[in-house]
C-alpha cells in the first residue's frame, strides 16, 4: 500500500557543514540549512553514528535469549536482546550473528530480515536492523568486550508480552523489534489480536500471549 503524500514538503538546502569530531561512539557534525518554507537559515546539529543491529533468538524449546546489562545513559541495568555496532564495512546479518555468538554464546540458523529503523532521525543518521535466528542454542563462550558486562537467560517467548507491559522491557529498539516479530507472524496469516501470532495479550490479561505461537509452522 502507497501512502498518499500530499504535495508541501520539501529537502532543506545545505549552506555549510562542519567537519565531523570524533566522540567515540559517536560523531558531531553543525550543519547550516536553510527551510524551504520561511527562508531561514540555522545551524543543526547531527550525530554521526554507526549503524547498528540486534536479534530475535529464539531456542528449539520456545525461549527468546535475553541479556542483561548496565547501561550508562539511564545509570541502571536493563532487559535487552543482543545487538551492537557495525563495524566498518560489515554486512548487517554477519553483525547480527557475530554480537549473538559474542553476547551469549549462541548461533542458530542463517538471519533472517524482519526490519528496519531510525533510531532517532532528528539528530542521528543511523540505522538499526532487526534480524530472527531461530534454533538458536549455545556453542561457544561468550567473548565481551572490556566495556561489557552482560548475563544471559532465556525466557519462554510467550512471557514477552507481560515483560513489556509490566516495564521490564523498557529499551525502544528492543521494544520496536518483538513488534517486527509481530508484523512477520502477521504478514503469514495470523492475526496479533487473536491466538496465532504477535505479541499481544490474552484476553485474561495473562502473561502468555501468541508470540510463542508463532513459527516457522505459520510460513
Amino acid at each position: 500500500m502507497e501512502m498518499d503524500r500530499k504535495p508541501g514538503v520539501r529537502p532543506w538546502e545545505t549552506l555549510e557543514q562542519s567537519a565531523v569530531e570524533d566522540h567515540g561512539v559517536f560523531g558531531f557534525q553543525e550543519i547550516v540549512r536553510r527551510s524551504p518554507r520561511t527562508g531561514r537559515a540555522a545551524a543543526y546539529q547531527v550525530l554521526r553514528v554507526p549503524s547498528w543491529t540486534n536479534v530475535v533468538a529464539r531456542t528449539p524449546a520456545g525461549e527468546v535469549v535475553l541479556i542483561e546489562q548496565y547501561r550508562h545513559g539511564t545509570d541502571s541495568i536493563t532487559l535487552e536482546i543482543p545487538g551492537g555496532a557495525l563495524d566498518p564495512g560489515e554486512d548487517p546479518a554477519a553483525a547480527a550473528v557475530r554480537e549473538l555468538r559474542e553476547e551469549t554464546g549462541y548461533t542458530g540458523d542463517p538471519p533472517e530480515l524482519l526490519g528496519t529503523v531510525h533510531p532517532n532521525p532528528a539528530i542521528q543518521d543511523n540505522a538499526c536492523t532487526t534480524w530472527l535466528i531461530d534454533n538458536a542454542r549455545p556453542t561457544s563462550e561468550t567473548a565481551l568486550d572490556e566495556g561489557e558486562d552482560i548475563a544471559v537467560l532465556t525466557v519462554p517467548l510467550a512471557e514477552v508480552p507481560k515483560l513489556l507491559r509490566d516495564g521490564h522491557i523498557t529499551h525502544s529498539l528492543v521494544v520496536a523489534a518483538f513488534h517486527w516479530l509481530e508484523l512477520r507472524c502477521h504478514s503469514r496469516g495470523a492475526q496479533s489480536l487473536t491466538p496465532g501470532c504477535g505479541v499481544s495479550p490474552t484476553p485474561e490479561g495473562g502473561g502468555s500471549g501468541s508470540l510463542s505461537r508463532c513459527g516457522k509452522g505459520q510460513g
